[in-house]
């Protein structure tokens, strides 16, 4: 059985002194899930490119390690900047490529629509039910009610899409619920280790560097990013790896610090709302009234949820 949180907090810190720690962790939370929309809008448009999921993971935790390689040497390379390695294993088996990868091969069997409602319906409910189970995080009337909003937020904002899909679609919808159970595991474990966010961050990234790029190239190769252009893989290198693979999990690792594991799960939620409005500049999509009003009542939601404070 883990112990008490209450015993294993991370030390108080706040890179904004002017605000409490909830408002602090809303928004980190914000933030982060600004970026993650902006990660599945580019996405997107990386596969209507001609790239593929593998693709996308190379430019985002091969930047990422290599950006973040000279902070982990300057650390305790030892103790991976005092993770560990076991436990930075864990992290980057669970927030490292391997998410991304079983999260894009549901697309394979089922539409976007199923993925933003399953796997991120998956993140929300279950950081709540295991926050509730093994860090004894309260979950009260306003956070039930809350979640449910969110949830009827997300079918509402996907629309018809949810409708959609053949006789190999539960194949996808599991790839992604495994995928938001792998998120909920993470966001969970970094709260009741303790991880330092950046630090986090820095082993999550680097041992996908040295694990992932040597196997991508091997098996892969960069044929396809060569064909994409300079130009287009810089773009992407810069908003897939350091923005999301740097920023957002430094950002999310913050909110977890300073909302618990519970509330942190909150805010991947918002993500299908935030791609949908960066659709607007970046493909020329304007959303339906449909998807407008899915993320109002996903805001909605996430308000009432994030009220309650953490038990501990």
């Amino acid at each position: 059985m883990l112990s008490s949180p209450a015993t294993n907090q991370l030390p108080a810190f706040s890179c904004l002194p002017c605000l409490t720690r909830d408002q602090e962790g809303y928004i980190w939370g914000a933030i982060a899930a600004l970026i993650w929309g902006g990660f599945f809008a580019y996405s997107r448009l990386g596969i209507e490119a001609g790239l593929n999921a593998a693709d996308l993971a190379f430019l985002r935790y091969g930047t990422a390690g290599a950006l973040m390689l000279p902070w982990l040497l300057r650390r305790d390379v030892r103790s991976l900047g005092g993770v560990g390695w076991l436990r930075g294993a864990v992290f980057a088996l669970l927030a490292g490529p391997l998410f991304v990868l079983v999260s894009a091969a549901g697309f394979a069997f089922a539409p976007l629509a199923h993925g933003a409602v399953i796997q991120l319906g998956t993140v929300t409910l279950m950081g709540t039910v295991l926050a509730r189970a093994f860090l004894d995080e309260r979950v009260g009337i306003m956070r039930a009610i809350g979640l449910a909003v969110i949830v009827a937020g997300l079918a509402i904002t996907v629309g018809p899409g949810l409708l959609d899909g053949g006789s190999q679609a539960w194949k996808g919808d599991l790839l992604f619920a495994g995928a938001g159970l792998m998120w909920a595991l993470f966001t969970l474990l970094q709260h009741r280790w303790s991880a330092d966010p950046m630090a986090t961050t820095a082993a999550i990234s680097v041992l996908s560097l040295l694990v992932y790029a040597p196997a991508y190239l091997l098996i892969r190769g960069p044929q396809a990013l060569i064909a994409a252009g300079p130009f287009m893989v810089m773009e992407f290198a810069i908003v897939l790896g350091v923005f999301s693979g740097i920023v957002s999990l430094f950002a999310f690792g913050r909110a977890v610090s300073c909302l618990g594991a519970a509330r942190a799960s909150l805010f991947p939620a918002l993500a299908p709302g935030v791609a949908i409005l960066l659709g607007v500049p970046l493909a020329g999509e304007m959303p339906t009234l449909t998807q407008v009003a899915g993320v109002v009542v996903l805001t909605a939601g996430l308000m009432l949820s994030i009220r309650q404070r953490s038990a501990g």
